[in-house]
């Protein structure tokens, strides 16, 4: 018998943001650490960066106030300034797991005007398992990529 693979749909947001793209994709890669909610975070002392090193194969990780890090994924693919592909390695239970990949693609696309949309799609959440509806729900939820996604918005507004 063959096994039968269900997949999940992937959580897809977009935004808009009053910046042009290139403004747009540093902000995300560049100062995650000054929007990221400090709620979110995976340290047992509060978050105070959080780091995606600029290049295929660099960290996504997170930096507590203690100096104590914390390991998200990497970066699968880095093109500048119109998309960026990060490896979400964080598995059920809010732990680093380098076995679990499942992928968050980023795409910043020119608007008139000089502003940019912001594309997110956080794809493969059927690696879960048994999991990866509850997980799908809180990560696609107001406090999962929406709010994320809309402190990303202000934080580059306000600049």
């Amino acid at each position: 018998m063959s096994r039968l693979e269900i997949r999940l749909a992937p959580i897809n947001r977009s935004v808009v943001v009053k910046a042009d793209v290139a403004r747009s994709f540093a902000a995300f890669t560049d100062r995650m650490g000054r929007w990221w909610p400090r709620t979110h975070s995976i340290g047992s002392t509060p978050l105070a960066d959080v780091i995606v090193e600029p290049r295929v194969g660099g960290r996504w990780y997170e930096r507590s106030t203690d100096g104590a890090e914390c390991e998200w994924g990497k970066v699968l693919a880095w093109d500048p300034p119109g998309r960026l592909i990060l490896a979400w390695q964080l598995d059920a239970n809010w732990k680093y797991d380098p076995a679990l990949v499942l992928e968050v693609e980023i795409t910043f696309t020119a608007l008139e005007g000089g502003m940019t949309r912001v594309d997110l799609e956080h794809r493969n959440l059927e690696r879960y398992g048994d999991k990866a509806a509850t997980v799908r729900d809180m990560v696609g939820s107001d406090n999962g990529w929406v709010g994320i996604l809309k402190s990303f918005v202000a934080d580059v507004e306000a600049t």
